[in-house]
């Protein structure tokens, strides 16, 4: 009887090591994963000691000066496993030209995980007239998904090297770079209003270094950010 109990006791703590190192493995792979995201520059990280830009929770606020406030707000969502914080050199220009700006934080940088996120914008930002919304690649097809069912809030969507998952029932605004090898631009062809910056690529709409898989750009991400927010100020102000 002993040497039967024996040899099952051993395979008892053979399963339990293989799970216990399982475990540790997944964890390792899970944090490693986690903390794989396409970080802000410095340009991007010091607009957050800006007197005009506030964190709460996961919401960081863009607020325009009171003289040239517009009462227009944008909602945007990151693009994948990039740090939301590189948008702001973009987002920030927005708020130069009026609009309430209010960039969301989503779960491992993944908007997919979290396609509602602007539902908690609404009654944190109070006493906007019209609102908006979009993002950056995976960020905007999610944004472009959130529209759907929640059209009654929102007067336009804006995409960057991102196209409409499905018909959008507002009016849309795409923007790309003529360098994104990335974006399918065939999605494009039933979108009304789309411009190609001559130059640009996929990255440089957010300051967070080269992508891999993105093309070369010809022009300088400044250029390139410039164009963006003049082009998404005319959209937002009815010029577009």
């Amino acid at each position: 009887m002993e040497r039967t109990q024996k040899p099952r006791k051993r395979a008892g703590r053979y399963i339990l090591l293989a799970l216990l190192a399982l475990i540790v493995f997944l964890g390792i792979a899970f944090y490693a994963y986690v903390n794989d995201y396409r970080h802000a520059d410095e340009t991007a990280t010091a607009l957050l000691d800006s007197a005009s830009i506030r964190q709460e929770g996961n919401l960081t606020i863009l607020t325009p000066d009171a003289a040239s406030n517009t009462g227009m707000g944008f909602i945007f969502y990151p693009g994948g496993k990039v740090e939301e914080t590189a948008y702001l050199p973009l987002l920030d220009r927005l708020r130069e030209g009026g609009v309430t700006v209010v960039l969301v934080k989503v779960p491992l940088r993944l908007a997919v995980f979290d396609i509602n996120a602007a539902d908690k914008v609404y009654d944190a930002v109070p006493g906007i007239t019209r609102w908006f919304i979009g993002g950056h690649s995976l960020g905007g097809a999610m944004a472009s998904s959130y529209v759907a069912g929640n059209e009654d809030k929102l007067s336009g969507l804006i995409l960057l090297g991102a196209y409409p998952v499905n018909d959008s029932p507002i009016s849309t605004l795409c923007i790309y770079g003529s360098e994104d090898i990335m974006l399918d631009k065939t999605k494009l062809e039933g979108v009304a209003n789309v411009l190609r910056i001559e130059g640009g690529n996929h990255a440089q709409f957010g300051n967070y270094g080269l992508q891999e898989g993105d093309g070369t750009a010809t022009m300088s991400r400044e250029e390139q950010q410039s164009i963006a927010a003049e082009t998404m100020l005319a959209f937002i102000n009815g010029g577009v």
